[in-house]
């Protein structure tokens, strides 16, 4: 049986004006967030800026977000490192505090040694040491080394090692992920603009930025690609690219904090080095979220 399918959201973590963690912000996002039907959450994620939290915010972030949901929606954590060693160890910490799963991306700053074969040594220690299961996190635009279909044949057959997350939009690759691995093997997309398409290529679910904002709308993308209704779904993939760019690759997380909290979460400022979006900027996510919520995009039936 496939675990942690669905739409999942990788959240935020705001921050005050003095750049410290805002926990009470952080508490009502995730409480507005068990209100929707996303099937959970994804704690300490690239849109998360888990590479500028300490660790001692790391691990308080855990621990607010699982005080938070209910047992029955599952917290996948962030918690992949430079080194296998420290990954184990976060892995080992956010176990402790109740995740179901880690999130574990690929190490990159020696890219040259990044090869097939150093991945999957490193995930099969990692799943090894793990006492919750593992997902490998592919997310080539932040890293610079992708993770390539024959380290994820491989990998999949680890009884640890549940599935997977691809920001990325090489349909090919998704599509070959899924042909390489076992049935009980669990998919996940990452880039919302071609979420539609990966659903149609057989993923199981998503890990999308924008289902913070929209997250009806990015549950029924899936579940109309399911009931074969491709034409509602090719219609509502449209309605949602042009703000799912703008708080992806164009603008990125200062956008995604800006459109938070432009739709009364607490989004909070992003942590520098990265700076506050314009103003023009701002009013643009503005115009897109008031387009979004004039079209009305249907609630689940």
């Amino acid at each position: 049986m496939k675990q942690f399918t669905g739409i999942f959201t990788p959240i935020a973590t705001p921050f005050r004006s003095d750049d410290t963690l805002d926990e009470q912000g952080l508490r009502s996002n995730v409480a507005r967030w068990m209100t929707t039907p996303l099937a959970g959450l994804v704690v300490l994620g690239s849109n998360g800026e888990a590479p500028q939290l300490e660790e001692d915010e790391a691990d308080r972030v855990i621990d607010i977000v699982r005080a938070e949901m209910p047992r029955n929606r599952p917290m996948i954590v962030g918690t992949g490192r430079e080194s296998t060693r420290a990954t184990i160890a976060a892995t080992k910490r956010a176990a402790s505090a109740g995740a179901d799963a880690a999130l574990v991306r690929t190490p990159s700053f020696f890219k040259a040694q990044m090869t097939t074969d150093i991945f999957v040594q490193h995930y099969l220690e990692v799943a090894e040491a793990s006492p919750i299961p593992v997902l490998l996190y592919n997310v080539t635009m932040y890293t610079g080394v992708n993770l390539a279909p024959d380290a994820v044949a491989r990998l999949g057959t680890h009884p640890n090692i549940v599935g997977m997350k691809e920001s990325g939009s090489d349909l090919a690759q998704i599509a070959e992920y899924i042909a390489r691995t076992p049935d009980d093997y669990t998919v996940l997309a990452g880039s919302a603009a071609t979420a539609y398409a990966a659903f149609c290529v057989g993923c199981d679910g998503a890990i999308l930025a924008l289902a913070q904002l929209v997250p009806d709308a990015c549950v029924r993308l899936q579940r109309l690609v399911r009931e074969g209704r491709l034409e509602e779904a090719r219609t509502l993939q449209g309605r949602l690219i042009p703000l799912a760019r703008s708080i992806g690759g164009q603008h990125g997380i200062p956008a995604l904090k800006a459109a938070l909290n432009l739709i009364g979460y607490v989004g909070g400022a992003p942590r520098p080095p990265l700076r506050p979006v314009s103003q023009q900027v701002i009013d643009h996510l503005q115009s897109q979220l008031d387009v979004f919520a004039v079209e009305q995009v249907p609630q689940l039936q």
